[in-house]
């Protein structure tokens, strides 16, 4: 589509006052203290003024991968000192950077992707910082969590991260069964190879519930795959992706983690005066929301009492 000469002009004024801001934010003096700089999830048009300020001007950036942070900063012609700053080296480098703080510089922290200490180290810099009365700010920005959630059309209204589930199945389903009946829509990360397995043990324990991968957000290839948990895993079972992804679970259902024991027995003993055994026992899953096994073995300590 073409643009009219007044579109052109209106996107000139915009580049004008984005400019504009920027290089007031650029001007002004950095404090020493700790910065949690959010990137890029994939788009690298997603970083912010305030964030590229603060890595223009910060004369150390601290990153998880500094090869991959090289990308984003070379992107916008950032020259400052790159160090290392992981899992693996952070008990030797912390102390490193909080010396840096307290002889007055600024310290940029940044991740791979997204907003720092979201699944990333950096918590007991940040918690060493603010025990040694360092100031400590997040600038913040792109969450790959917060985008997955957004883009899911699940409830928003209270929501838990999860995070990275355990590589094991057994650890995996014990963290499951623990966020089972949490009252909210769960959001998970997951590496490409677990997903399919994930999926599985997420079905075996929380149930068919409506969910939603999303995988490649913020880039040109952006997807997400919205289904049952059942259905999604044999689909990624099927034909595997690629990449971290994020998974959304809708919440239980509202009657899911409340409904007892004799009410599930009462619903049984009534639709089984006119049904089947596993026709009624589908009748009460289905109407509740509750594990078929559940409601099977309700029903299986209902005909013994008949029998007896």
């Amino acid at each position: 589509m073409l643009q009219d000469h007044g579109t052109t002009e209106a996107n000139a004024r915009t580049v004008a006052r984005a400019s504009e801001a920027l290089a007031e934010l650029l001007d002004r003096p950095l404090p020493a203290g700790l910065y949690l700089v959010a990137t890029p999830i994939g788009n690298l048009a997603d970083i912010s003024l305030r964030a590229l300020a603060v890595l223009s001007r910060a004369p150390l950036i601290a990153a998880e991968d500094t090869r991959h942070s090289r990308k984003l900063l070379s992107h916008y012609n950032i020259s400052a000192e790159l160090t290392p700053y992981h899992e693996h080296n952070a008990a030797r480098e912390r102390p490193k950077l909080l010396a840096r703080i307290e002889a007055g510089y600024a310290v940029a922290l940044i991740s791979d992707a997204g907003t720092p200490l979201v699944s990333d180290p950096g918590y007991k810099l940040v918690r060493e910082a603010l025990d040694a009365g360092l100031m400590v700010t997040s600038i913040p920005g792109p969450s790959a969590a917060l985008a997955a959630l957004t883009s899911a059309g699940l409830p928003t209204d209270s929501f838990l991260f999860g995070g990275f589930l355990p590589p094991k199945s057994g650890p995996r389903q014990a963290r499951l069964t623990a966020l089972k009946d949490t009252p909210a829509t769960l959001i998970f990360f997951e590496t490409a190879p677990r997903l399919a397995k994930s999926l599985a043990d997420m079905n075996a324990v929380l149930g068919p519930r409506e969910a939603v991968i999303a995988r490649e957000l913020t880039k040109l290839h952006e997807t997400l795959h919205r289904g049952t948990l059942d259905a999604l895993a044999g689909e990624i079972e099927a034909q595997p992706v690629k990449g971290e992804v994020a998974v959304v679970i809708a919440p239980p259902r509202a009657e899911e983690g409340q409904v007892d024991d004799a009410r599930l027995t009462a619903d049984l003993e009534a639709a089984l005066e006119t049904m089947s055994f596993r026709d009624a026992v589908r009748a009460v899953t289905d109407a509740h929301g509750v594990k078929r096994a559940r409601v099977y073995e309700l029903g299986l300590s209902l005909t013994k009492r008949d029998r007896s």
